[in-house]
């Protein structure tokens, strides 16, 4: 049988299943799905009347949320400890986008190819179905998108005739100009993300970028314009040594920085869009003073982009209730419940069509805007070896940014170790 008629088969199976499952779970007790997700930051919370719909049109069943920690290193932790032990503890679970190939490839994920319709994918964004997908195979459900942003403050450059900075150095030009001007001894130039993290390394990307620097090419190479790469960690550190990014920012994860901003500390701040909605909230000091725009790129780099990021859902191989699992992930990946989490949360969402739907965009008017540079972002390298390059390469970067290690010296070394692991897993 092909691989379309085994889909084909396999579907009408599932569909015929889920119907039953509709009206009842079967005999013996209520069937309970688990959830796990991380925290949601915003105005409301979504996700139980969402959870509570699904249940109400799967009668007999309870799907129970557990919420994870914030950062995305605890949540790997908690699954790789779990999966690993072939734990049966949860159905569905939300992924970073850039953990897919790598559950994928060590069996922990259900194999969703054969329960997809045709042309099922076709409205969420192509990078975030690129990093869904492995070996030719969807193994998760795209949930929201993320593209790194700029955020400014719209009063400050208005006050100085300024416009939003398309370049680091006008970014830079403009923090001192403002800075010298307010004469605020609490106000930051440009606050971002060096801490030794995964968001370090999304940062750095970013400046690699601008630079004309690729960390990971498609045929393999690393660090394949060492010199271009040292010169953006130079410049991160330069961001620091003279005083536009505060002493901080070696410590500084997306909520310390995100926080500082809010509270009207700064003038520039790289973050993702979830920022955004906690800007305009209720007795926020920057209410009405904020917008965004690209990624900054360098005068004599390449134009910036953002870091494409987000999180899927993908449905556990040990579930004992598979059909129900994806028929839970369908449900909170649909575009209803996307546009109640756009709504309702500080999450943006991964089908294209709501940054144009007119109650989204009449609340916020910029989602246009989001769509274009979400479209224009560049994911990080789509690989089951991502988390392996991630952790390769922190202590080296944040090595240059403390000064600990020349930035050639950070690259000669991240490169090397590279190659070395690299090329002992191919």
């Amino acid at each position: 049988m092909s691989a379309w008629g085994y889909g084909a088969t396999r579907l009408i199976g599932v569909l015929v299943l889920l119907a039953g499952c509709a009206g009842s779970p079967g005999e013996g007790e209520p069937v309970t799905l688990v959830f796990k997700y991380a925290r949601i930051l915003g105005n409301a919370d979504p996700l139980p009347t969402l959870l509570r719909e699904f249940e109400a049109q799967h009668p007999g069943v309870r799907v129970k949320g557990e919420a994870m920690p914030w950062t995305s290193d605890d949540q790997h932790q908690f699954y790789v400890i779990n999966l690993e032990g072939r734990s049966p503890g949860f159905d569905v679970l939300m992924l970073d986008c850039i953990w897919t190939p790598e559950f994928a490839r060590a069996g922990w994920l259900l194999d969703l190819t054969p329960y997809l319709q045709p042309g099922e994918l076709a409205p969420f964004f192509p990078s975030t179905v690129a990093s869904a997908t492995y070996d030719h195979r969807v193994w998760a459900l795209p949930w929201n998108m993320n593209v790194g942003l700029l955020f400014y403050r719209t009063d400050l450059l208005a006050k100085y005739g300024l416009q939003p900075p398309d370049t680091y150095e006008a970014l830079v030009e403009q923090a001192r100009l403002i800075r010298g001007r307010e004469r605020d001894p609490a106000l930051d130039g440009y606050l971002w993300q060096g801490k030794q993290y995964e968001g370090l390394v999304v940062n750095v990307l970013e400046a690699l970028w601008a630079n004309g620097a690729p960390l990971i090419t498609d045929d393999g190479a690393v660090f394949p314009e060492p010199a271009r790469a040292a010169d953006a960690l130079r410049f991160l550190r330069g961001l620091i040594t003279s005083g536009v990014s505060p002493t901080w920012t070696t410590a500084a994860d997306e909520e310390l920085s995100r926080r500082a901003f809010g509270d009207g500390h700064a003038i520039f701040l790289r973050n993702w869009p979830y920022a955004r909605d906690l800007f305009e909230s209720e007795g926020s000091a920057v209410r009405d003073k904020v917008a965004f725009t690209a990624i900054p790129g360098r005068a004599r780099g390449e134009p910036g982009a953002g870091s494409t990021g987000g999180a899927h859902l993908g449905v556990s191989r040990r579930s004992r209730h598979p059909e129900l699992a994806v028929a839970l992930a369908r449900h909170l990946t649909s575009e209803r419940a996307q546009r109640a989490i756009a709504l309702g949360a500080a999450l943006s969402p991964s089908r294209q069509a709501l940054y144009h739907d007119p109650e989204l965009v009449r609340r916020n008017p910029a989602m246009p805007r989001l769509h274009a540079l979400a479209l224009a972002g560049r994911p990080r390298p789509i690989t089951p070896y991502y988390l392996l390059v991630s952790a390769t390469v922190q202590p080296e970067f944040s090595a240059a940014l403390v000064g600990v290690k020349p930035p050639e010296r950070a690259i000669d070394d991240a490169r090397a170790r590279l190659g070395h692991f690299l090329g002992a897993l191919r």
